[in-house]
């Protein structure tokens, strides 16, 4: 459990910069400015958001720790332990990501999620820091319960440590001003090309990609927009959102009935 003080770490941060502002400058998708409209406001959330979603997921774990031996059978949570790491890393992926992709799909088809989740789309420019652009309530919710299965079945703290540390870079690079497709395993795995259909504000893309890291969710449930020769270009949603975080936290709680829709407007 120890992890989950570093959920958000600065030097963590750093690297991710280190890497991805050069990568964006030398493969540059949509001859986006560096300092682009709200950059200050997505760091914001940077480092704003760590110590909230830090306490919702501990809160969660550790309720889920607690339940666990009421729940599942310690000849399971036994088998589960003796497993290789790597065994177990493709087993937290497989079940971490399926339950976010279902999770992420009704954060889309119920009003009162889709308020909250909206932030996230309300992102106009893609690149790897608007991916840290999420409502807590809605990172917590998602991550908070992909993970404790994993927790309550007794997968490895470094299983799930590794599994973090793929979704972090990975989610990073979902959102980062690139054009990558990935060829032929695009079927398999997301990739900016996917999942910036995901945040396009065109109806043809409304409702599609929903799937974090295995594209094959997606492609599965009937989900998956992946246009041959096109990329995605317009983001956002089709309504105004204020632009400061503390407006951005209160705002889907203000609105009563909201018909708000990705893209519409």
């Amino acid at each position: 459990m120890g992890f989950l003080a570093d959920l958000f770490d600065f030097r963590l941060f750093l690297l991710t910069l280190v890497v991805f502002v050069p990568l964006e400058r030398l493969v540059n998708a949509r001859g986006q400015k560096l300092l682009r409209r709200l950059w200050t406001h997505d760091l914001v959330y940077v480092f704003a958001n760590g110590l909230v979603i830090r306490l919702g997921l501990f809160a969660a774990f550790m309720l889920a720790l607690a339940a666990s031996p009421l729940l599942v059978p310690a000849d399971l949570r036994e088998a589960i332990e003796a497993q290789p790491l790597w065994l177990q890393v493709v087993a937290v992926l497989l079940i971490a990501d399926l339950i976010f992709y279902l999770l992420h799909r009704l954060f889309h088809a119920v009003p009162a999620l889709w308020r909250i989740h909206a932030i996230h789309h309300s992102i106009e420019e893609m690149d790897w820091l608007a991916a840290h652009r999420i409502h807590p309530v809605d990172q917590i919710v998602t991550k908070g319960a992909s993970l404790i299965p994993c927790f309550a079945l007794g997968f490895s703290d470094m299983a799930i440590v590794i599994y973090a540390l793929v979704y972090h870079w990975h989610t990073c690079l979902l959102h980062a001003n690139l054009r990558l497709g990935w060829g032929p395993l695009r079927f398999l795995f997301t990739s900016p090309d996917f999942h910036h259909w995901h945040h396009c504000r065109d109806e043809e893309a409304w409702d599609r990609n929903f799937a974090t890291q295995l594209a094959i969710w997606d492609f599965l449930f009937g989900t998956a927009h992946l246009p041959k020769g096109r990329t995605a270009e317009r983001f956002g949603i089709g309504e105004p959102v204020p632009e400061t975080y503390l407006g951005q936290l209160a705002h889907p709680f203000r609105r009563k009935g909201s018909a708000a829709v990705q893209g519409k407007g």
